[in-house]
């Protein structure tokens, strides 16, 4: 009982931290007479966090129920905030946190505190049923649609959110491809160490009874 009772605080606290982390964002935003509701969740950042948010809050709403609709979003959720820590670290690291989030505690928590927290949860919280990798294949739909949105609104709107997806900035729509087919094989990879992790614990051996 207590291990439901930890883990049920677990998903309510980094829900609650999630969500708070995206109020900050668009408070401080509007204060500074800057918000534009538009750009501001055209961030993969921001849908992201708003989607694990909710599947933990959600999650702990049904600990101790298996669902497995439940486990498959449970599953995208992980997927997505890994993907945003992963290129957070690899491609916007090195560029000043100002130009992506207002308050610096919230680039903390956006992409480094929630991704690490939803793997934790998809590793101690093992989905029952556990998640097919045929399933699972569906999760990479969302981000292949979100290049696709992100490709054609930029040109309308004369804005990109990330700079590895503007093609003035990677000098084309090649470069553009390359970065996205490397991203789609680490996606790819994830996807299946997602999978993968739900089998970690080896479950003892039934002794047969003669």
């Amino acid at each position: 009982m207590k291990r439901k009772n930890y883990l049920q605080y677990f998903k309510l606290l980094f829900a609650l931290l999630g969500i708070v982390a995206v109020l900050t964002e668009i408070i401080v935003l509007n204060a500074r007479g800057i918000f534009n509701p538009f750009n501001f969740f055209s961030f993969f950042t921001i849908q992201s966090n708003i989607f694990a948010a909710v599947v933990l809050f959600i999650s702990a709403c049904m600990i101790g129920r298996n669902s497995s609709r439940l486990n498959f979003f449970r599953g995208a959720a992980t997927l997505y905030m890994v993907m945003t820590g992963a290129i957070f670290a690899v491609l916007l690291s090195n560029i000043d946190p100002r130009l992506l989030t207002a308050v610096p505690w919230d680039n903390v928590v956006l992409h480094y505190i929630m991704p690490i927290v939803m793997l934790l949860d998809w590793i101690i919280d093992r989905s029952h049923p556990p998640v097919r990798l045929r399933s699972a294949a569906l999760w990479l739909i969302v981000p292949l649609l979100y290049v696709v949105y992100t490709l054609v609104r930029g040109p309308l709107v004369d804005w990109y959110p990330y700079p590895f997806l503007n093609p003035n900035i990677t000098n084309g729509y090649g470069t553009i491809a390359l970065i996205s087919l490397v991203i789609t094989s680490f996606v790819l990879i994830s996807i299946w160490l997602i999978v993968r992790m739900q089998y970690l614990v080896v479950q003892p051996s039934k002794r047969r009874v003669s």
